[in-house]
């Protein structure tokens, strides 16, 4: 037998509620700060990428002449070489670029969890 009056049982579901509501923003939350972190390495990532694509005709007019210059192993060294600058680059933003596709990401997530959520 229930000695709880009907008052208490409502507030009592109340409190269940918003406890369950509390519980399920801090997991959106987390959620978020974890796709957030990841689209920020991702768009740093990008940006890396890009940077060094779009140095390499500056370096490809290079003589590499001299006792320790040319050959496979410069052309491979090189390629490292332009990936580093590209990845230092990114991570003193000195360009942007990352800045804008992380924004673009979380746009698109953002839509897509309207989109998943809206289907259901």
């Amino acid at each position: 037998m229930n000695n709880t009056s009907p008052s208490a049982t409502t507030a009592l579901m109340n409190y269940t509620q918003a406890d369950l509501s509390i519980a399920t923003e801090k997991a959106k939350s987390a959620k978020s700060a974890a796709q957030i972190a990841k689209a920020e390495e991702t768009a740093k990532e990008f940006e890396a990428v890009f940077v060094a694509e779009m140095m390499k005709p500056m370096f490809e007019g290079i003589s590499t002449d001299g006792m320790f210059g040319g050959g496979k192993g410069e052309e491979v060294f090189r390629g490292m070489l332009l990936q580093e600058y590209g990845k230092l680059m990114a991570q003193t933003s000195s360009i942007g670029l990352a800045d804008q596709v992380k924004q673009q990401i979380i746009l698109m997530q953002a839509q897509a969890d309207n989109g998943t959520q809206n289907a259901n």
